[in-house]
């Protein structure tokens, strides 16, 4: 049995299909299993067929020894008895002339009611045409025929013989009208033939068991020509003596064989339009096929009783309907017109067909090859890559028009949307979600779990994808407003439709995973999980909420890169001038915090009616986090120095106090409280500016016991800022930092000071 090749790389193409490993074996076991179970069973019957046949040959050969020994036995003494009987040449050539004699007034008799017994054929056929359903003559003309055939059988014959070409045309001439009758009974055999089903179903026992008859008597008369052909090859120098044995037919009729070929042609006629219904409506596949067990049916209930029992006809019969309905199935399946609803429909299929074969008493090892040639696997595979492939284009072209849109994105008046609460949003993901649902739909009506699992699991890639995607569009572009040089003007060209674009991103990815419980509304992944659920297994459930709840997190986690971002490119643009002036001596001159946090003010003023309420404070606490970052990386700006005489306390002071005003009066004060928290890392950094030279070490070490992560380059920085600096500060501090356990915690926002 040929099983189409396994590719594994098909099979296992990302890191996530390695979960499929199990399942994948599982279901290869059970095929070798069912493939090992068909070839032992194949075996089995293939030895006792080999060990009857050859049990056969060995008592063919006794039988033909014996018939040998016994012709020889006769002609031995045949012999003798010439020398037995006086005069016996006399005696035997007077009884061969008697024979012939008589032989010669057979068939002159014969030839000379030739013409009126085919008028009697001719007669009986008209009145069988007059009564197809019945046919009474039929027993009657195949004897008649068949005694005619012989006739002109034995005639053409003698005159081979006789060795004259121009008798035997003058012969071949005179029995031509014969063929006539012979094509004429051929067709009324061949309709009886066609016509089986429906003479069983109507009680007409009598038309098909005189129908079997002369099948059986044709099989019978094909088998002697057979046997007598292979006799008188393998036994030439007898085939002279004993001619007399093959009178009757000298060739093979074929009728057998023509029966098998009108079952197999009346069941061709069906299929076709089996097809056309099929093809018509994919759900029409059982109704279409119904005729097929019908038949098989009526033949094993009405007639096998009415067939010779040698014959097995239901076998023989459901056989060939077999053969037929693997060629039908396979046709279809490779036909490139059959949609994929079709391919589905013959996919469920072997499972009903064999159910019902077994009903009728076939077994499935007795029906080969398999219906569909073991393909279900392949056709799956097949019918699951097209709708992936479809998902595939359908997030192509989507993600393609977000590009542009995004590129285009400095048209008049924006190309954002607003939803109904007022926040920016893209334009593309309601369709993106709805494309999905339409894809799972279309999954789940191949009513297969294995499809739609695969399905799933291609559409958790794809969006996991989608988020690394949209993520990397806007980082690139992002770059080109971070990466410009702090000198000369700024290039702002799409600057501000961008910052519009990270708050409609973070709202989308919000939008994916918020449930607005008090509206009974779900989030788009939620509604996604409560599509697919129902149809998929448990098994593959616990693994999709795993999947599930990453997608959640990766939401969360772009949502929050947004907003980061938007932080960081305020910074690169708007306080790209600003920034490289703390703690160098223009810092001490200037009100550069103050003016940060009007600009931030204005930033949050203008954002916080259509940024989705659940990210106003996570900017809030995004931009006061990356505030403190850039304020204590300062230390490393060109001309930074902290001099006493300067008063850099009261200026560290002033900033943190304008800083913390604008904490406090955060409409959440809860957000404000978080925010001042993180930023009392400014005590210990401001104690290392302040503390004498011998006190460092301490002032380090209290400083890393707080914040386990604080790194020691940026502490070098910090201490090389002091006016007062000295290596051997740094030495005492790298000193201590080695004599330090420090536990480690949780990351803490010196990990990002660098």
């Amino acid at each position: 049995m040929d099983l189409p090749p396994v590719n594994l790389a098909e099979l296992l193409r990302h890191p996530d299909d390695l979960d499929k490993i199990t399942t994948l074996k599982a279901e290869f076991m059970r095929k070798k299993a069912a493939v090992d179970s068909q070839l032992r069973s194949g075996l089995r019957e293939q030895l006792e067929t080999t060990q009857a046949g050859m049990n056969g040959l060995s008592e063919g050969q006794k039988t033909v020894q014996q018939i040998k020994e016994e012709m020889m036995k006769i002609d031995k003494i045949c012999s003798e008895s010439q020398d037995m009987i006086t005069d016996f040449a006399t005696i035997n050539l007077v009884s061969q002339a008697h024979r012939n004699f008589g032989a010669v007034e057979t068939m002159r008799r014969n030839l000379e009611t030739f013409s009126e017994r085919l008028d009697t054929i001719d007669r009986m056929l008209n009145e069988d045409d007059e009564d197809p359903e019945n046919m009474p003559n039929l027993l009657a003309i195949h004897y008649e025929l068949t005694q005619l055939r012989n006739i002109r059988d034995d005639a053409i014959e003698q005159i081979q013989r006789g060795d004259d070409p121009g008798l035997q045309s003058t012969l071949e001439d005179y029995f031509s009208r014969l063929d006539k009758y012979i094509e004429w009974f051929d067709v009324n055999i061949t309709l009886v033939a066609m016509s089986l089903i429906n003479l069983v179903i109507a009680d007409n026992n009598s038309l098909v068991v005189r129908f079997a008859l002369i099948i059986e008597a044709e099989e019978k008369s094909d088998q002697r020509v057979l046997a007598l052909q292979e006799a008188l090859k393998d036994h030439k120098e007898m085939a002279t003596r004993f001619q007399s044995i093959t009178d009757g037919a000298k060739t093979v009729r074929g009728y057998k064989d023509k029966f098998l070929k009108a079952i197999k042609t009346f069941a061709e006629d069906q299929f076709k339009e089996s097809k056309e219904k099929f093809l018509g409506d994919p759900d029409m596949l059982d109704k279409s096929l119904k005729w097929y067990f019908n038949d098989l049916n009526a033949v094993k209930i009405g007639m096998t009783p009415l067939m010779p029992k040698k014959w097995k006809i239901f076998k023989t019969w459901a056989t060939i309907y077999h053969g037929l309905m693997h060629d039908y199935l396979i046709r279809l399946i490779d036909d490139p017109e059959t949609s994929s609803a079709h391919t589905l429909a013959i996919i469920s299929w072997p499972e009903a067909y064999y159910r019902k074969m077994t009903k009728l008493g076939m077994k499935q090892d007795e029906l080969t090859p398999h219906v569909i040639d073991n393909r279900e696997a392949e056709l799956v595979r097949d019918f699951r890559a097209l709708i992936i492939k479809f998902l595939d284009e359908w997030i192509d072209r989507i993600y393609k028009q977000e590009v542009k849109d995004f590129t285009d994105r400095n048209v008049e008046g924006g190309n954002l949307d607003q939803d109904e609460y007022g926040y920016f949003r893209t334009k593309n993901l309601v369709d993106l979600w709805r494309m999905l649902r339409e894809q799972v739909d279309a999954a789940g009506n191949s009513k297969r779990v294995d499809v739609v699992e695969g399905v799933i699991d291609a559409m958790f890639q794809r969006l996991r994808t989608r988020q690394q995607s949209w993520q990397k569009m806007l980082e690139d572009e992002a770059a080109r407003y971070e990466l410009q040089p702090p000198q000369g003007q700024p290039e702002l060209d799409g600057f501000q439709p961008l910052q519009d674009w990270l708050v409609a991103t973070a709202n989308d990815q919000i939008a994916c995973i918020d449930d607005n419980e008090d509206e009974g509304r779900m989030a788009y992944l939620s509604d996604f999980r409560r599509k697919f659920s129902p149809l998929v297994s448990p098994q593959y459930m616990d693994r999709a909420e795993a999947e599930i709840a990453a997608l959640r997190d990766g939401y969360v986690d772009l949502s929050t890169w947004c907003m980061t971002k938007f932080a960081q490119l305020v910074f690169a643009v708007d306080f790209r001038t600003v920034m490289p002036d703390f703690f160098t001596p223009r810092w001490y001159t200037t009100n550069a915090m103050a003016r940060m946090i009007a600009t931030f003010e204005e930033y949050v003023s203008d954002y916080k009616m259509v940024l989705h309420h659940s990210l106003v404070d996570i900017f809030i606490e995004i931009f006061a986090e990356e505030l403190l970052i850039r304020y204590l990386s300062s230390v490393r700006n060109k001309g930074a120095k902290f001099r006493s005489q300067d008063n850099f306390q009261d200026k560290i002071y002033d900033d943190l106090s304008t800083a913390f005003d604008f904490f406090n009066n955060l409409p959440n004060p809860d957000v404000g409280n978080a925010i001042k928290e993180t930023w009392r890392v400014s005590e210990p950094f401001l104690q290392l500016l302040e503390v004498n030279k011998e006190a460092v070490p301490d002032a380090f070490a209290e400083f890393k016991s707080q914040y386990w992560d604080l790194q020691i380059s940026w502490v070098e920085a910090v201490l090389r800022s002091r006016d007062d600096f000295e290596r051997s500060m740094l030495n005492a501090v790298k000193a201590r930092a080695a004599q330090m356990d420090v536990v480690r915690g949780p990351e803490t926002i010196m990990s990002k000071v660098k």
